[in-house]
């Protein structure tokens, strides 16, 4: 009986076949992963133009719901508009954020310096945290080791290896703040030109990813990148509006209260406000160790400030703009942020509810969209 023998070997050769599959997509895993690990800073430096991309043609079509004119025209407008309200910002208030970034520096490192010695007074060590150098090599300085004697002063010229070192140690900085400056520099440049490009052409880069996946597959990979599309730009929309009404607020508030650098303590709350969460409890503190200068009154009032500001941001302008744009537990997203700060660090926790939006549309779309298709085609 040939019959059961043929089934034997067709069923060898269905498990060999599962077992070769499961083994090369285990490794294609594995590849992605140390790819990904490798290469995050590139990934997220990418994915961050592609989010500047969709944030433009976002406004472009608002803009197109109230003047009807081609694409390329309203996305040069919205652009023209946005380079003109970051130079007014430049040129006319560059003198004031300069200063009140250097007194804002100044303020908080004193206030680091008397927080550690009035813990130190309460008996709390502080050894564990670096708050301030006492000395250029790192040791803290006594005073029961007594004064240190005073050395002569030498007239004599430096060797020429003193002088070959201090050179050769002033030629590494300038390369090292050169580097830097070019590095951050060029990554601007590369978010700018991929948002850009993303936004004038949308439909090219929609298409090609479309092209990319399997014919089989087409029709849902164009439901997920539609969705994936839409839910990313009205959430951009809601967070730059959140982001503007946070700044206005605490830039005005810090000012009644009479807090130096109210400017620039406002920026950084409202660009601290993309992040969820974090940033609203680091946009906090920095504004708590600031108003600590001006007294304590002004201190506390501070304090209230904030936390208004963030229930205004979490129980008025969030569940109104976003309702339709994202719903994400808040301690989900909060440990999908460590999770990713942990691992990638700044870009992880900077751009984690993005990354959480793109992975629940997918899920809300194989759970929901394609349980129904398979009912329906069962029925």
């Amino acid at each position: 009986m040939p019959a059961p023998t043929d089934d034997r070997l067709q069923a060898r050769s269905d498990h060999a076949w599962a077992i070769a599959v499961g083994g090369i997509a285990v490794v294609l895993f594995a590849a992605l992963v140390a790819f990904t690990w490798y290469y995050a800073a590139a990934i997220f430096l990418l994915f961050a133009g592609v989010l500047l991309g969709v944030a433009l043609n976002a406004m472009t079509n608002r803009l197109g719901r109230l003047v009807r004119l081609p694409h390329a025209v309203r996305l040069g407008i919205v652009c023209i508009l946005l380079a003109a309200l970051l130079a007014g910002v430049v040129f006319l208030g560059g003198t004031t954020i300069a200063d009140q970034a250097k007194v804002l520096s100044d303020t908080i490192k004193s206030q680091l310096v008397h927080v550690k010695a009035f813990l130190d007074r309460n008996g709390i060590d502080t050894s564990y945290f670096d708050f301030v150098n006492n000395s250029a090599n790192g040791a803290p300085t006594s005073a029961a080791s007594g004064p240190t004697p005073a050395t002569p002063p030498s007239h004599s010229l430096p060797s020429p290896s003193a002088l070959a070192s201090s050179g050769g140690a002033i030629v590494s900085q300038t390369l090292k703040l050169l580097l830097g400056t070019a590095s951050a520099v060029g990554n601007v440049f590369i978010v700018l030109f991929l948002g850009l490009a993303s936004a004038a052409q949308p439909s090219i880069y929609r298409n090609g990813l479309l092209f990319l996946a399997p014919a089989k597959y087409r029709d849902q990979a164009t439901v997920i990148i539609d969705r994936i599309s839409d839910t990313l730009e009205r959430w951009l929309i809601a967070q730059i509006t959140t982001m503007f009404a946070v700044f206005l607020v605490t830039w005005i508030g810090l000012a009644i209260i009479g807090v130096q650098s109210s400017f620039i303590l406002g920026i950084q709350a409202g660009l601290l406000a993309f992040i969820p969460t974090v940033g609203a409890i680091i946009a906090g503190v920095i504004v708590v160790l600031a108003s600590l200068a001006s007294g304590w009154v002004a201190a506390a009032s501070a304090a209230v400030l904030f936390l208004g500001v963030h229930a205004m941001e979490s129980y008025v302008l969030t569940p109104l703009l976003q309702r339709e744009a994202l719903d994400i537990p808040p301690a989900t997203l909060f440990a999908f942020q460590i999770l990713l700060g942990i691992v990638f660090g700044v870009w992880g926790l900077t751009l984690a509810l993005p990354l959480m939006a793109i992975a629940k549309v997918m899920i809300d779309y194989f759970k929901t969209d394609r349980t129904r298709q398979d009912a329906a085609a069962a029925i």
